[in-house]
């Protein structure tokens, strides 16, 4: 792990690797909003895409050493709740799919998992948030802003647009150009088919799904699982939830054969736990529909210190 930003072995794919945090830059405000809409469909996977993956998720996994600095308060966990609150801030004002959310967050951990932030600059924090979302949603978005753009809602510094892009090549550069990351996403629908006999799953699971996967990231309890481990109990979760006849003994052993029995097992339990309590908030109930539904829209588918000049903030009567 790279000690810090000041460290000699950090490379940047620019010559100003170093210059990110000092203080030669300033940030400048943002007055312009856009609304964009981007679909989002789960694309069904194939037998060898799946193998795959499974094969390398954990390149996409920040690990579980990641989840034991943010449990010792070696990692600030606030910052990183704040930086999450805000991603999910605006992607609901540019009206980003899900992914793109996810996405933001997945390269926010496996960055802090591999790189160490500098102490006592919380500013750090929403300029990595930023630089993630940016390219996030260039990953997964068909229409996005200009950086500098996205700095809406209730941040508190805002950056200008060569700052953000250094920061992009920083998150770039450690982890690795791996920017298709695989998530819980790639898993869903095809664990939820297999579980449905190799029909197409209802569009109500495939939706609760969804909505249960953008909930496992508002804490840190998750982080201990892969996403292939998360899908399969949100698979078996959902399913279960919603046909309460299920055969819960033959789905588990469609799921086993993925994921291990005892990880498997106790992240159902939490998904438990976290569905019902967002039930008053967002997963709303589904009436009890048979397993074996056809699923209409998926099933044509194939396969610094705070007055650091470094980072301005905002002044209370600054808006958006």
């Amino acid at each position: 792990m790279a000690s810090g930003f000041d460290s000699a072995s950090s490379t940047l794919l620019c010559t100003e690797d170093n210059s990110i945090f000092d203080d030669t830059w300033r940030p400048r405000n943002n007055e312009r909003k856009h609304h964009f809409s981007n679909p989002y469909v789960l694309p069904l996977q194939s037998e060898e895409c799946l193998a795959l993956m499974l094969e390398k998720e954990c390149q996409h996994w920040h690990g579980s050493h990641y989840l034991n600095r943010l449990r010792s308060g070696n990692l600030d966990i606030g910052l990183r709740i704040e930086a999450i609150h805000w991603i999910q801030e605006v992607r609901s004002h540019f009206g980003f799919g899900p992914l793109c959310a996810y996405l933001s967050i997945n390269y926010l951990d496996r960055f802090l998992a591999a790189y160490e932030l500098p102490k006592g600059r919380p500013w750090t924090m929403q300029l990595l948030a930023v630089a993630c979302l940016s390219l996030a949603a260039k990953v997964d978005e068909t229409n996005v802003p200009p950086a500098l753009n996205l700095q809406v809602g209730k941040a508190k510094f805002v950056f200008e647009a060569k700052t953000i892009q250094r920061m992009e090549f920083l998150v770039l550069n450690t982890l690795k150009w791996r920017m298709q990351a695989i998530t819980p996403f790639s898993f869903i629908d095809y664990f939820l088919c297999k579980i449905n006999g190799g029909q197409s799953p209802l569009r109500s699971l495939i939706l609760q799904s969804i909505q249960l996967i953008t909930s496992t990231v508002k804490g840190i309890d998750f982080l201990e699982f892969k996403p292939s481990e998360i899908a399969a109990a949100l698979a078996m979760y959902v399913a279960g939830e919603t046909q309460k006849t299920v055969d819960s003994g033959k789905t588990f052993s469609v799921l086993i054969q993925y994921v291990e029995k005892e990880r498997l097992l106790k992240c159902v339990e939490m998904i438990q736990v976290l569905a019902t309590k967002d039930s008053s908030d967002s997963i709303q109930c589904l009436p009890e529909n048979p397993l074996n539904g056809v699923l209409d829209a998926l099933c044509n588918k194939s396969a610094s210190p705070q007055n650091s000049p470094d980072a301005k903030r905002r002044k209370p009567n600054e808006t958006s």
